[in-house]
């Protein structure tokens, strides 16, 4: 599957659930309490998070499409913060309050990258909580591209049938993340995505894949479904779909830290990419990729754009070697996004010697991201005579990206980097050779915005004009 990253920033996605604030305290342990047979934690550290339905409204806003937020908070200092996190993050609220139960809270208390305990401060909503649901919903459903219930079984979601309805007749897809032995509620839904464990106390145990392809098709004729989506750990998720093969999709994390809120990332991603125009499958197989992200987080946490763009690439082998100036911009972008530092250098590099490849590590050393600009064949020609350059363009990046030290390789046709160097912006930019700072070309570009300009020598006085005369003379 050829996937592509969609454009997020033209997907309006509406969650409506179970919302929540995540609170975790972090500290050290090395005793055991003298009143019980407890650790003891010193905590050192507190924060708070959004959870629950919050969680999948703060994914879709993290990838950079507009998110918003229907739910009922309690009347207390808890939901003035989930607010506060939320409006920090752009996500637009508009929530339900209740006079008599609190916002639900769950608190974490972490040591050593353990979960030690959690205590949950809720009570269960009734349908006097959630009321004004629809009617908030009708306002704003118009606008929207995608519709995401996240039900927690909190009591939030006290009339599906009601939403799911609002959102047919306006034919904007329903996503379901699904809580209860009860499906029955989310019928007429367009995709569920319950997790193994979910899936079999509605249909009962699965024994074998065809056994669970079996149910889940049974279950979708029951629903009016148009796709399930079984979320399965550590054996990835499978999609169905009615009369349809079933598409399987391995887990992607190389290290599970914490499985919390990897379901509201899967359902996020899904809504919106679905939301910005792409098809299911697609969005499935980005949500496989983002949940190995997630899993590998500590806590409900949010996958950004850069983190799926990156993740992808490594996927399709393309987060290095030759790219385009458009794609190079992406990934510089990506990359700052990541607190990466980008380090520019440029030249002919018509044939790579050792004094290059010793350069290039050297230069590679004072960031976490090397480029190399090359010049093309008419500017080589341009600046060094007939018969240069001895390689072409296309051979002498293959040559560059297939060094350890090189991340990304182009061309450009000018004699001169510096309308790269405006664009990309690298932190610092290195030349090698006899030169003094102030000689560098595209310098004082770089000094302008606050980069650095640094020279390095090549090693063992080697020369590409050299290597060519001593050619010649042979």
């Amino acid at each position: 599957m050829n996937l592509t990253m969609p454009f997020f920033d033209r997907a309006r996605v509406l969650v409506i659930g179970d919302v929540m604030l995540d609170r975790y305290w972090h500290g050290n342990t090395s005793r055991i309490s003298p009143e019980a047979p407890v650790p003891v934690i010193k905590v050192s550290q507190s924060e708070e998070r959004p959870g629950g339905a919050a969680n999948v409204a703060l994914n879709i806003a993290a990838l950079g499409a507009a998110a918003c937020l229907i739910g009922t908070i309690g009347d207390d200092d808890a939901g003035i913060v989930l607010q506060n996190r939320l409006k920090a993050a752009s996500i637009h609220t508009d929530f339900q309050i209740s006079r008599n139960k609190p916002t639900i809270t769950k608190l974490r208390v972490i040591s050593r990258h353990q979960q030690i305990l959690r205590m949950d401060f809720e009570e269960s909503f009734d349908a006097r909580d959630s009321n004004e649901f629809a009617r908030k919903a009708g306002l704003i459903m118009p606008q929207m591209d995608a519709l995401v219930l996240s039900d927690y079984a909190k009591g939030s979601l006290q009339d599906c049938q009601a939403l799911i309805a609002m959102a047919r007749m306006r034919r904007i897809p329903v996503l379901v993340d699904p809580k209860g032995k009860d499906f029955s509620r989310y019928r007429g839904a367009t995709l569920l995505t319950p997790n193994l464990q979910e899936f079999e106390q509605v249909v009962g145990g699965c024994d074998s894949e065809q056994q669970m392809v079996s149910k889940g098709s049974a279950l979708m004729q029951e629903l009016d479904l148009q796709a399930l989506l079984v979320t399965r750990g550590e054996q990835g998720m499978t999609l169905l779909r009615p009369n349809q093969p079933e598409l399987h999709l391995p887990a992607r994390a190389r290290e599970v830290f914490d499985v919390t809120g990897a379901g509201d990332t899967v359902i996020a991603v899904v809504a919106a990419v679905m939301a910005s125009g792409q098809p299911l499958t697609e969005a499935v197989a980005l949500a496989n990729l983002a949940a190995g992200i997630a899993v590998g987080k500590l806590g409900t946490a949010a996958v950004s754009a850069p983190e799926l763009r990156f993740a992808l690439q490594g996927e399709q082998g393309s987060e290095r070697g030759v790219v385009s100036e458009e794609q190079l911009l992406q990934a510089v972008e990506d990359a700052r996004a990541r607190g990466e530092k980008i380090v520019f250098t440029n030249g002919c590099f018509d044939i790579i010697h050792a004094g290059h490849v010793g350069y290039l590590e050297e230069a590679r050393k004072l960031g976490h991201r090397l480029i190399v600009a090359i010049n093309s064949d008419a500017s080589v020609k341009r600046l060094k005579g007939e018969g240069r350059p001895i390689n072409p363009v296309d051979r002498r990046m293959a040559v560059l990206a297939g060094l350890e030290a090189v991340d990304w390789v182009l061309y450009f046709e000018d004699d001169t980097p510096e309308r790269l160097l405006r664009n990309l912006k690298p932190d610092v930019l290195v030349k090698g050779g006899d030169y003094r700072e102030h000689q560098v070309v595209g310098g004082d570009i770089v000094k302008g915005y606050g980069g650095s300009v640094k020279v390095l020598s090549f090693i063992d006085s080697c020369s590409t004009t050299a290597i060519v005369n001593k050619i010649r003379q042979q």
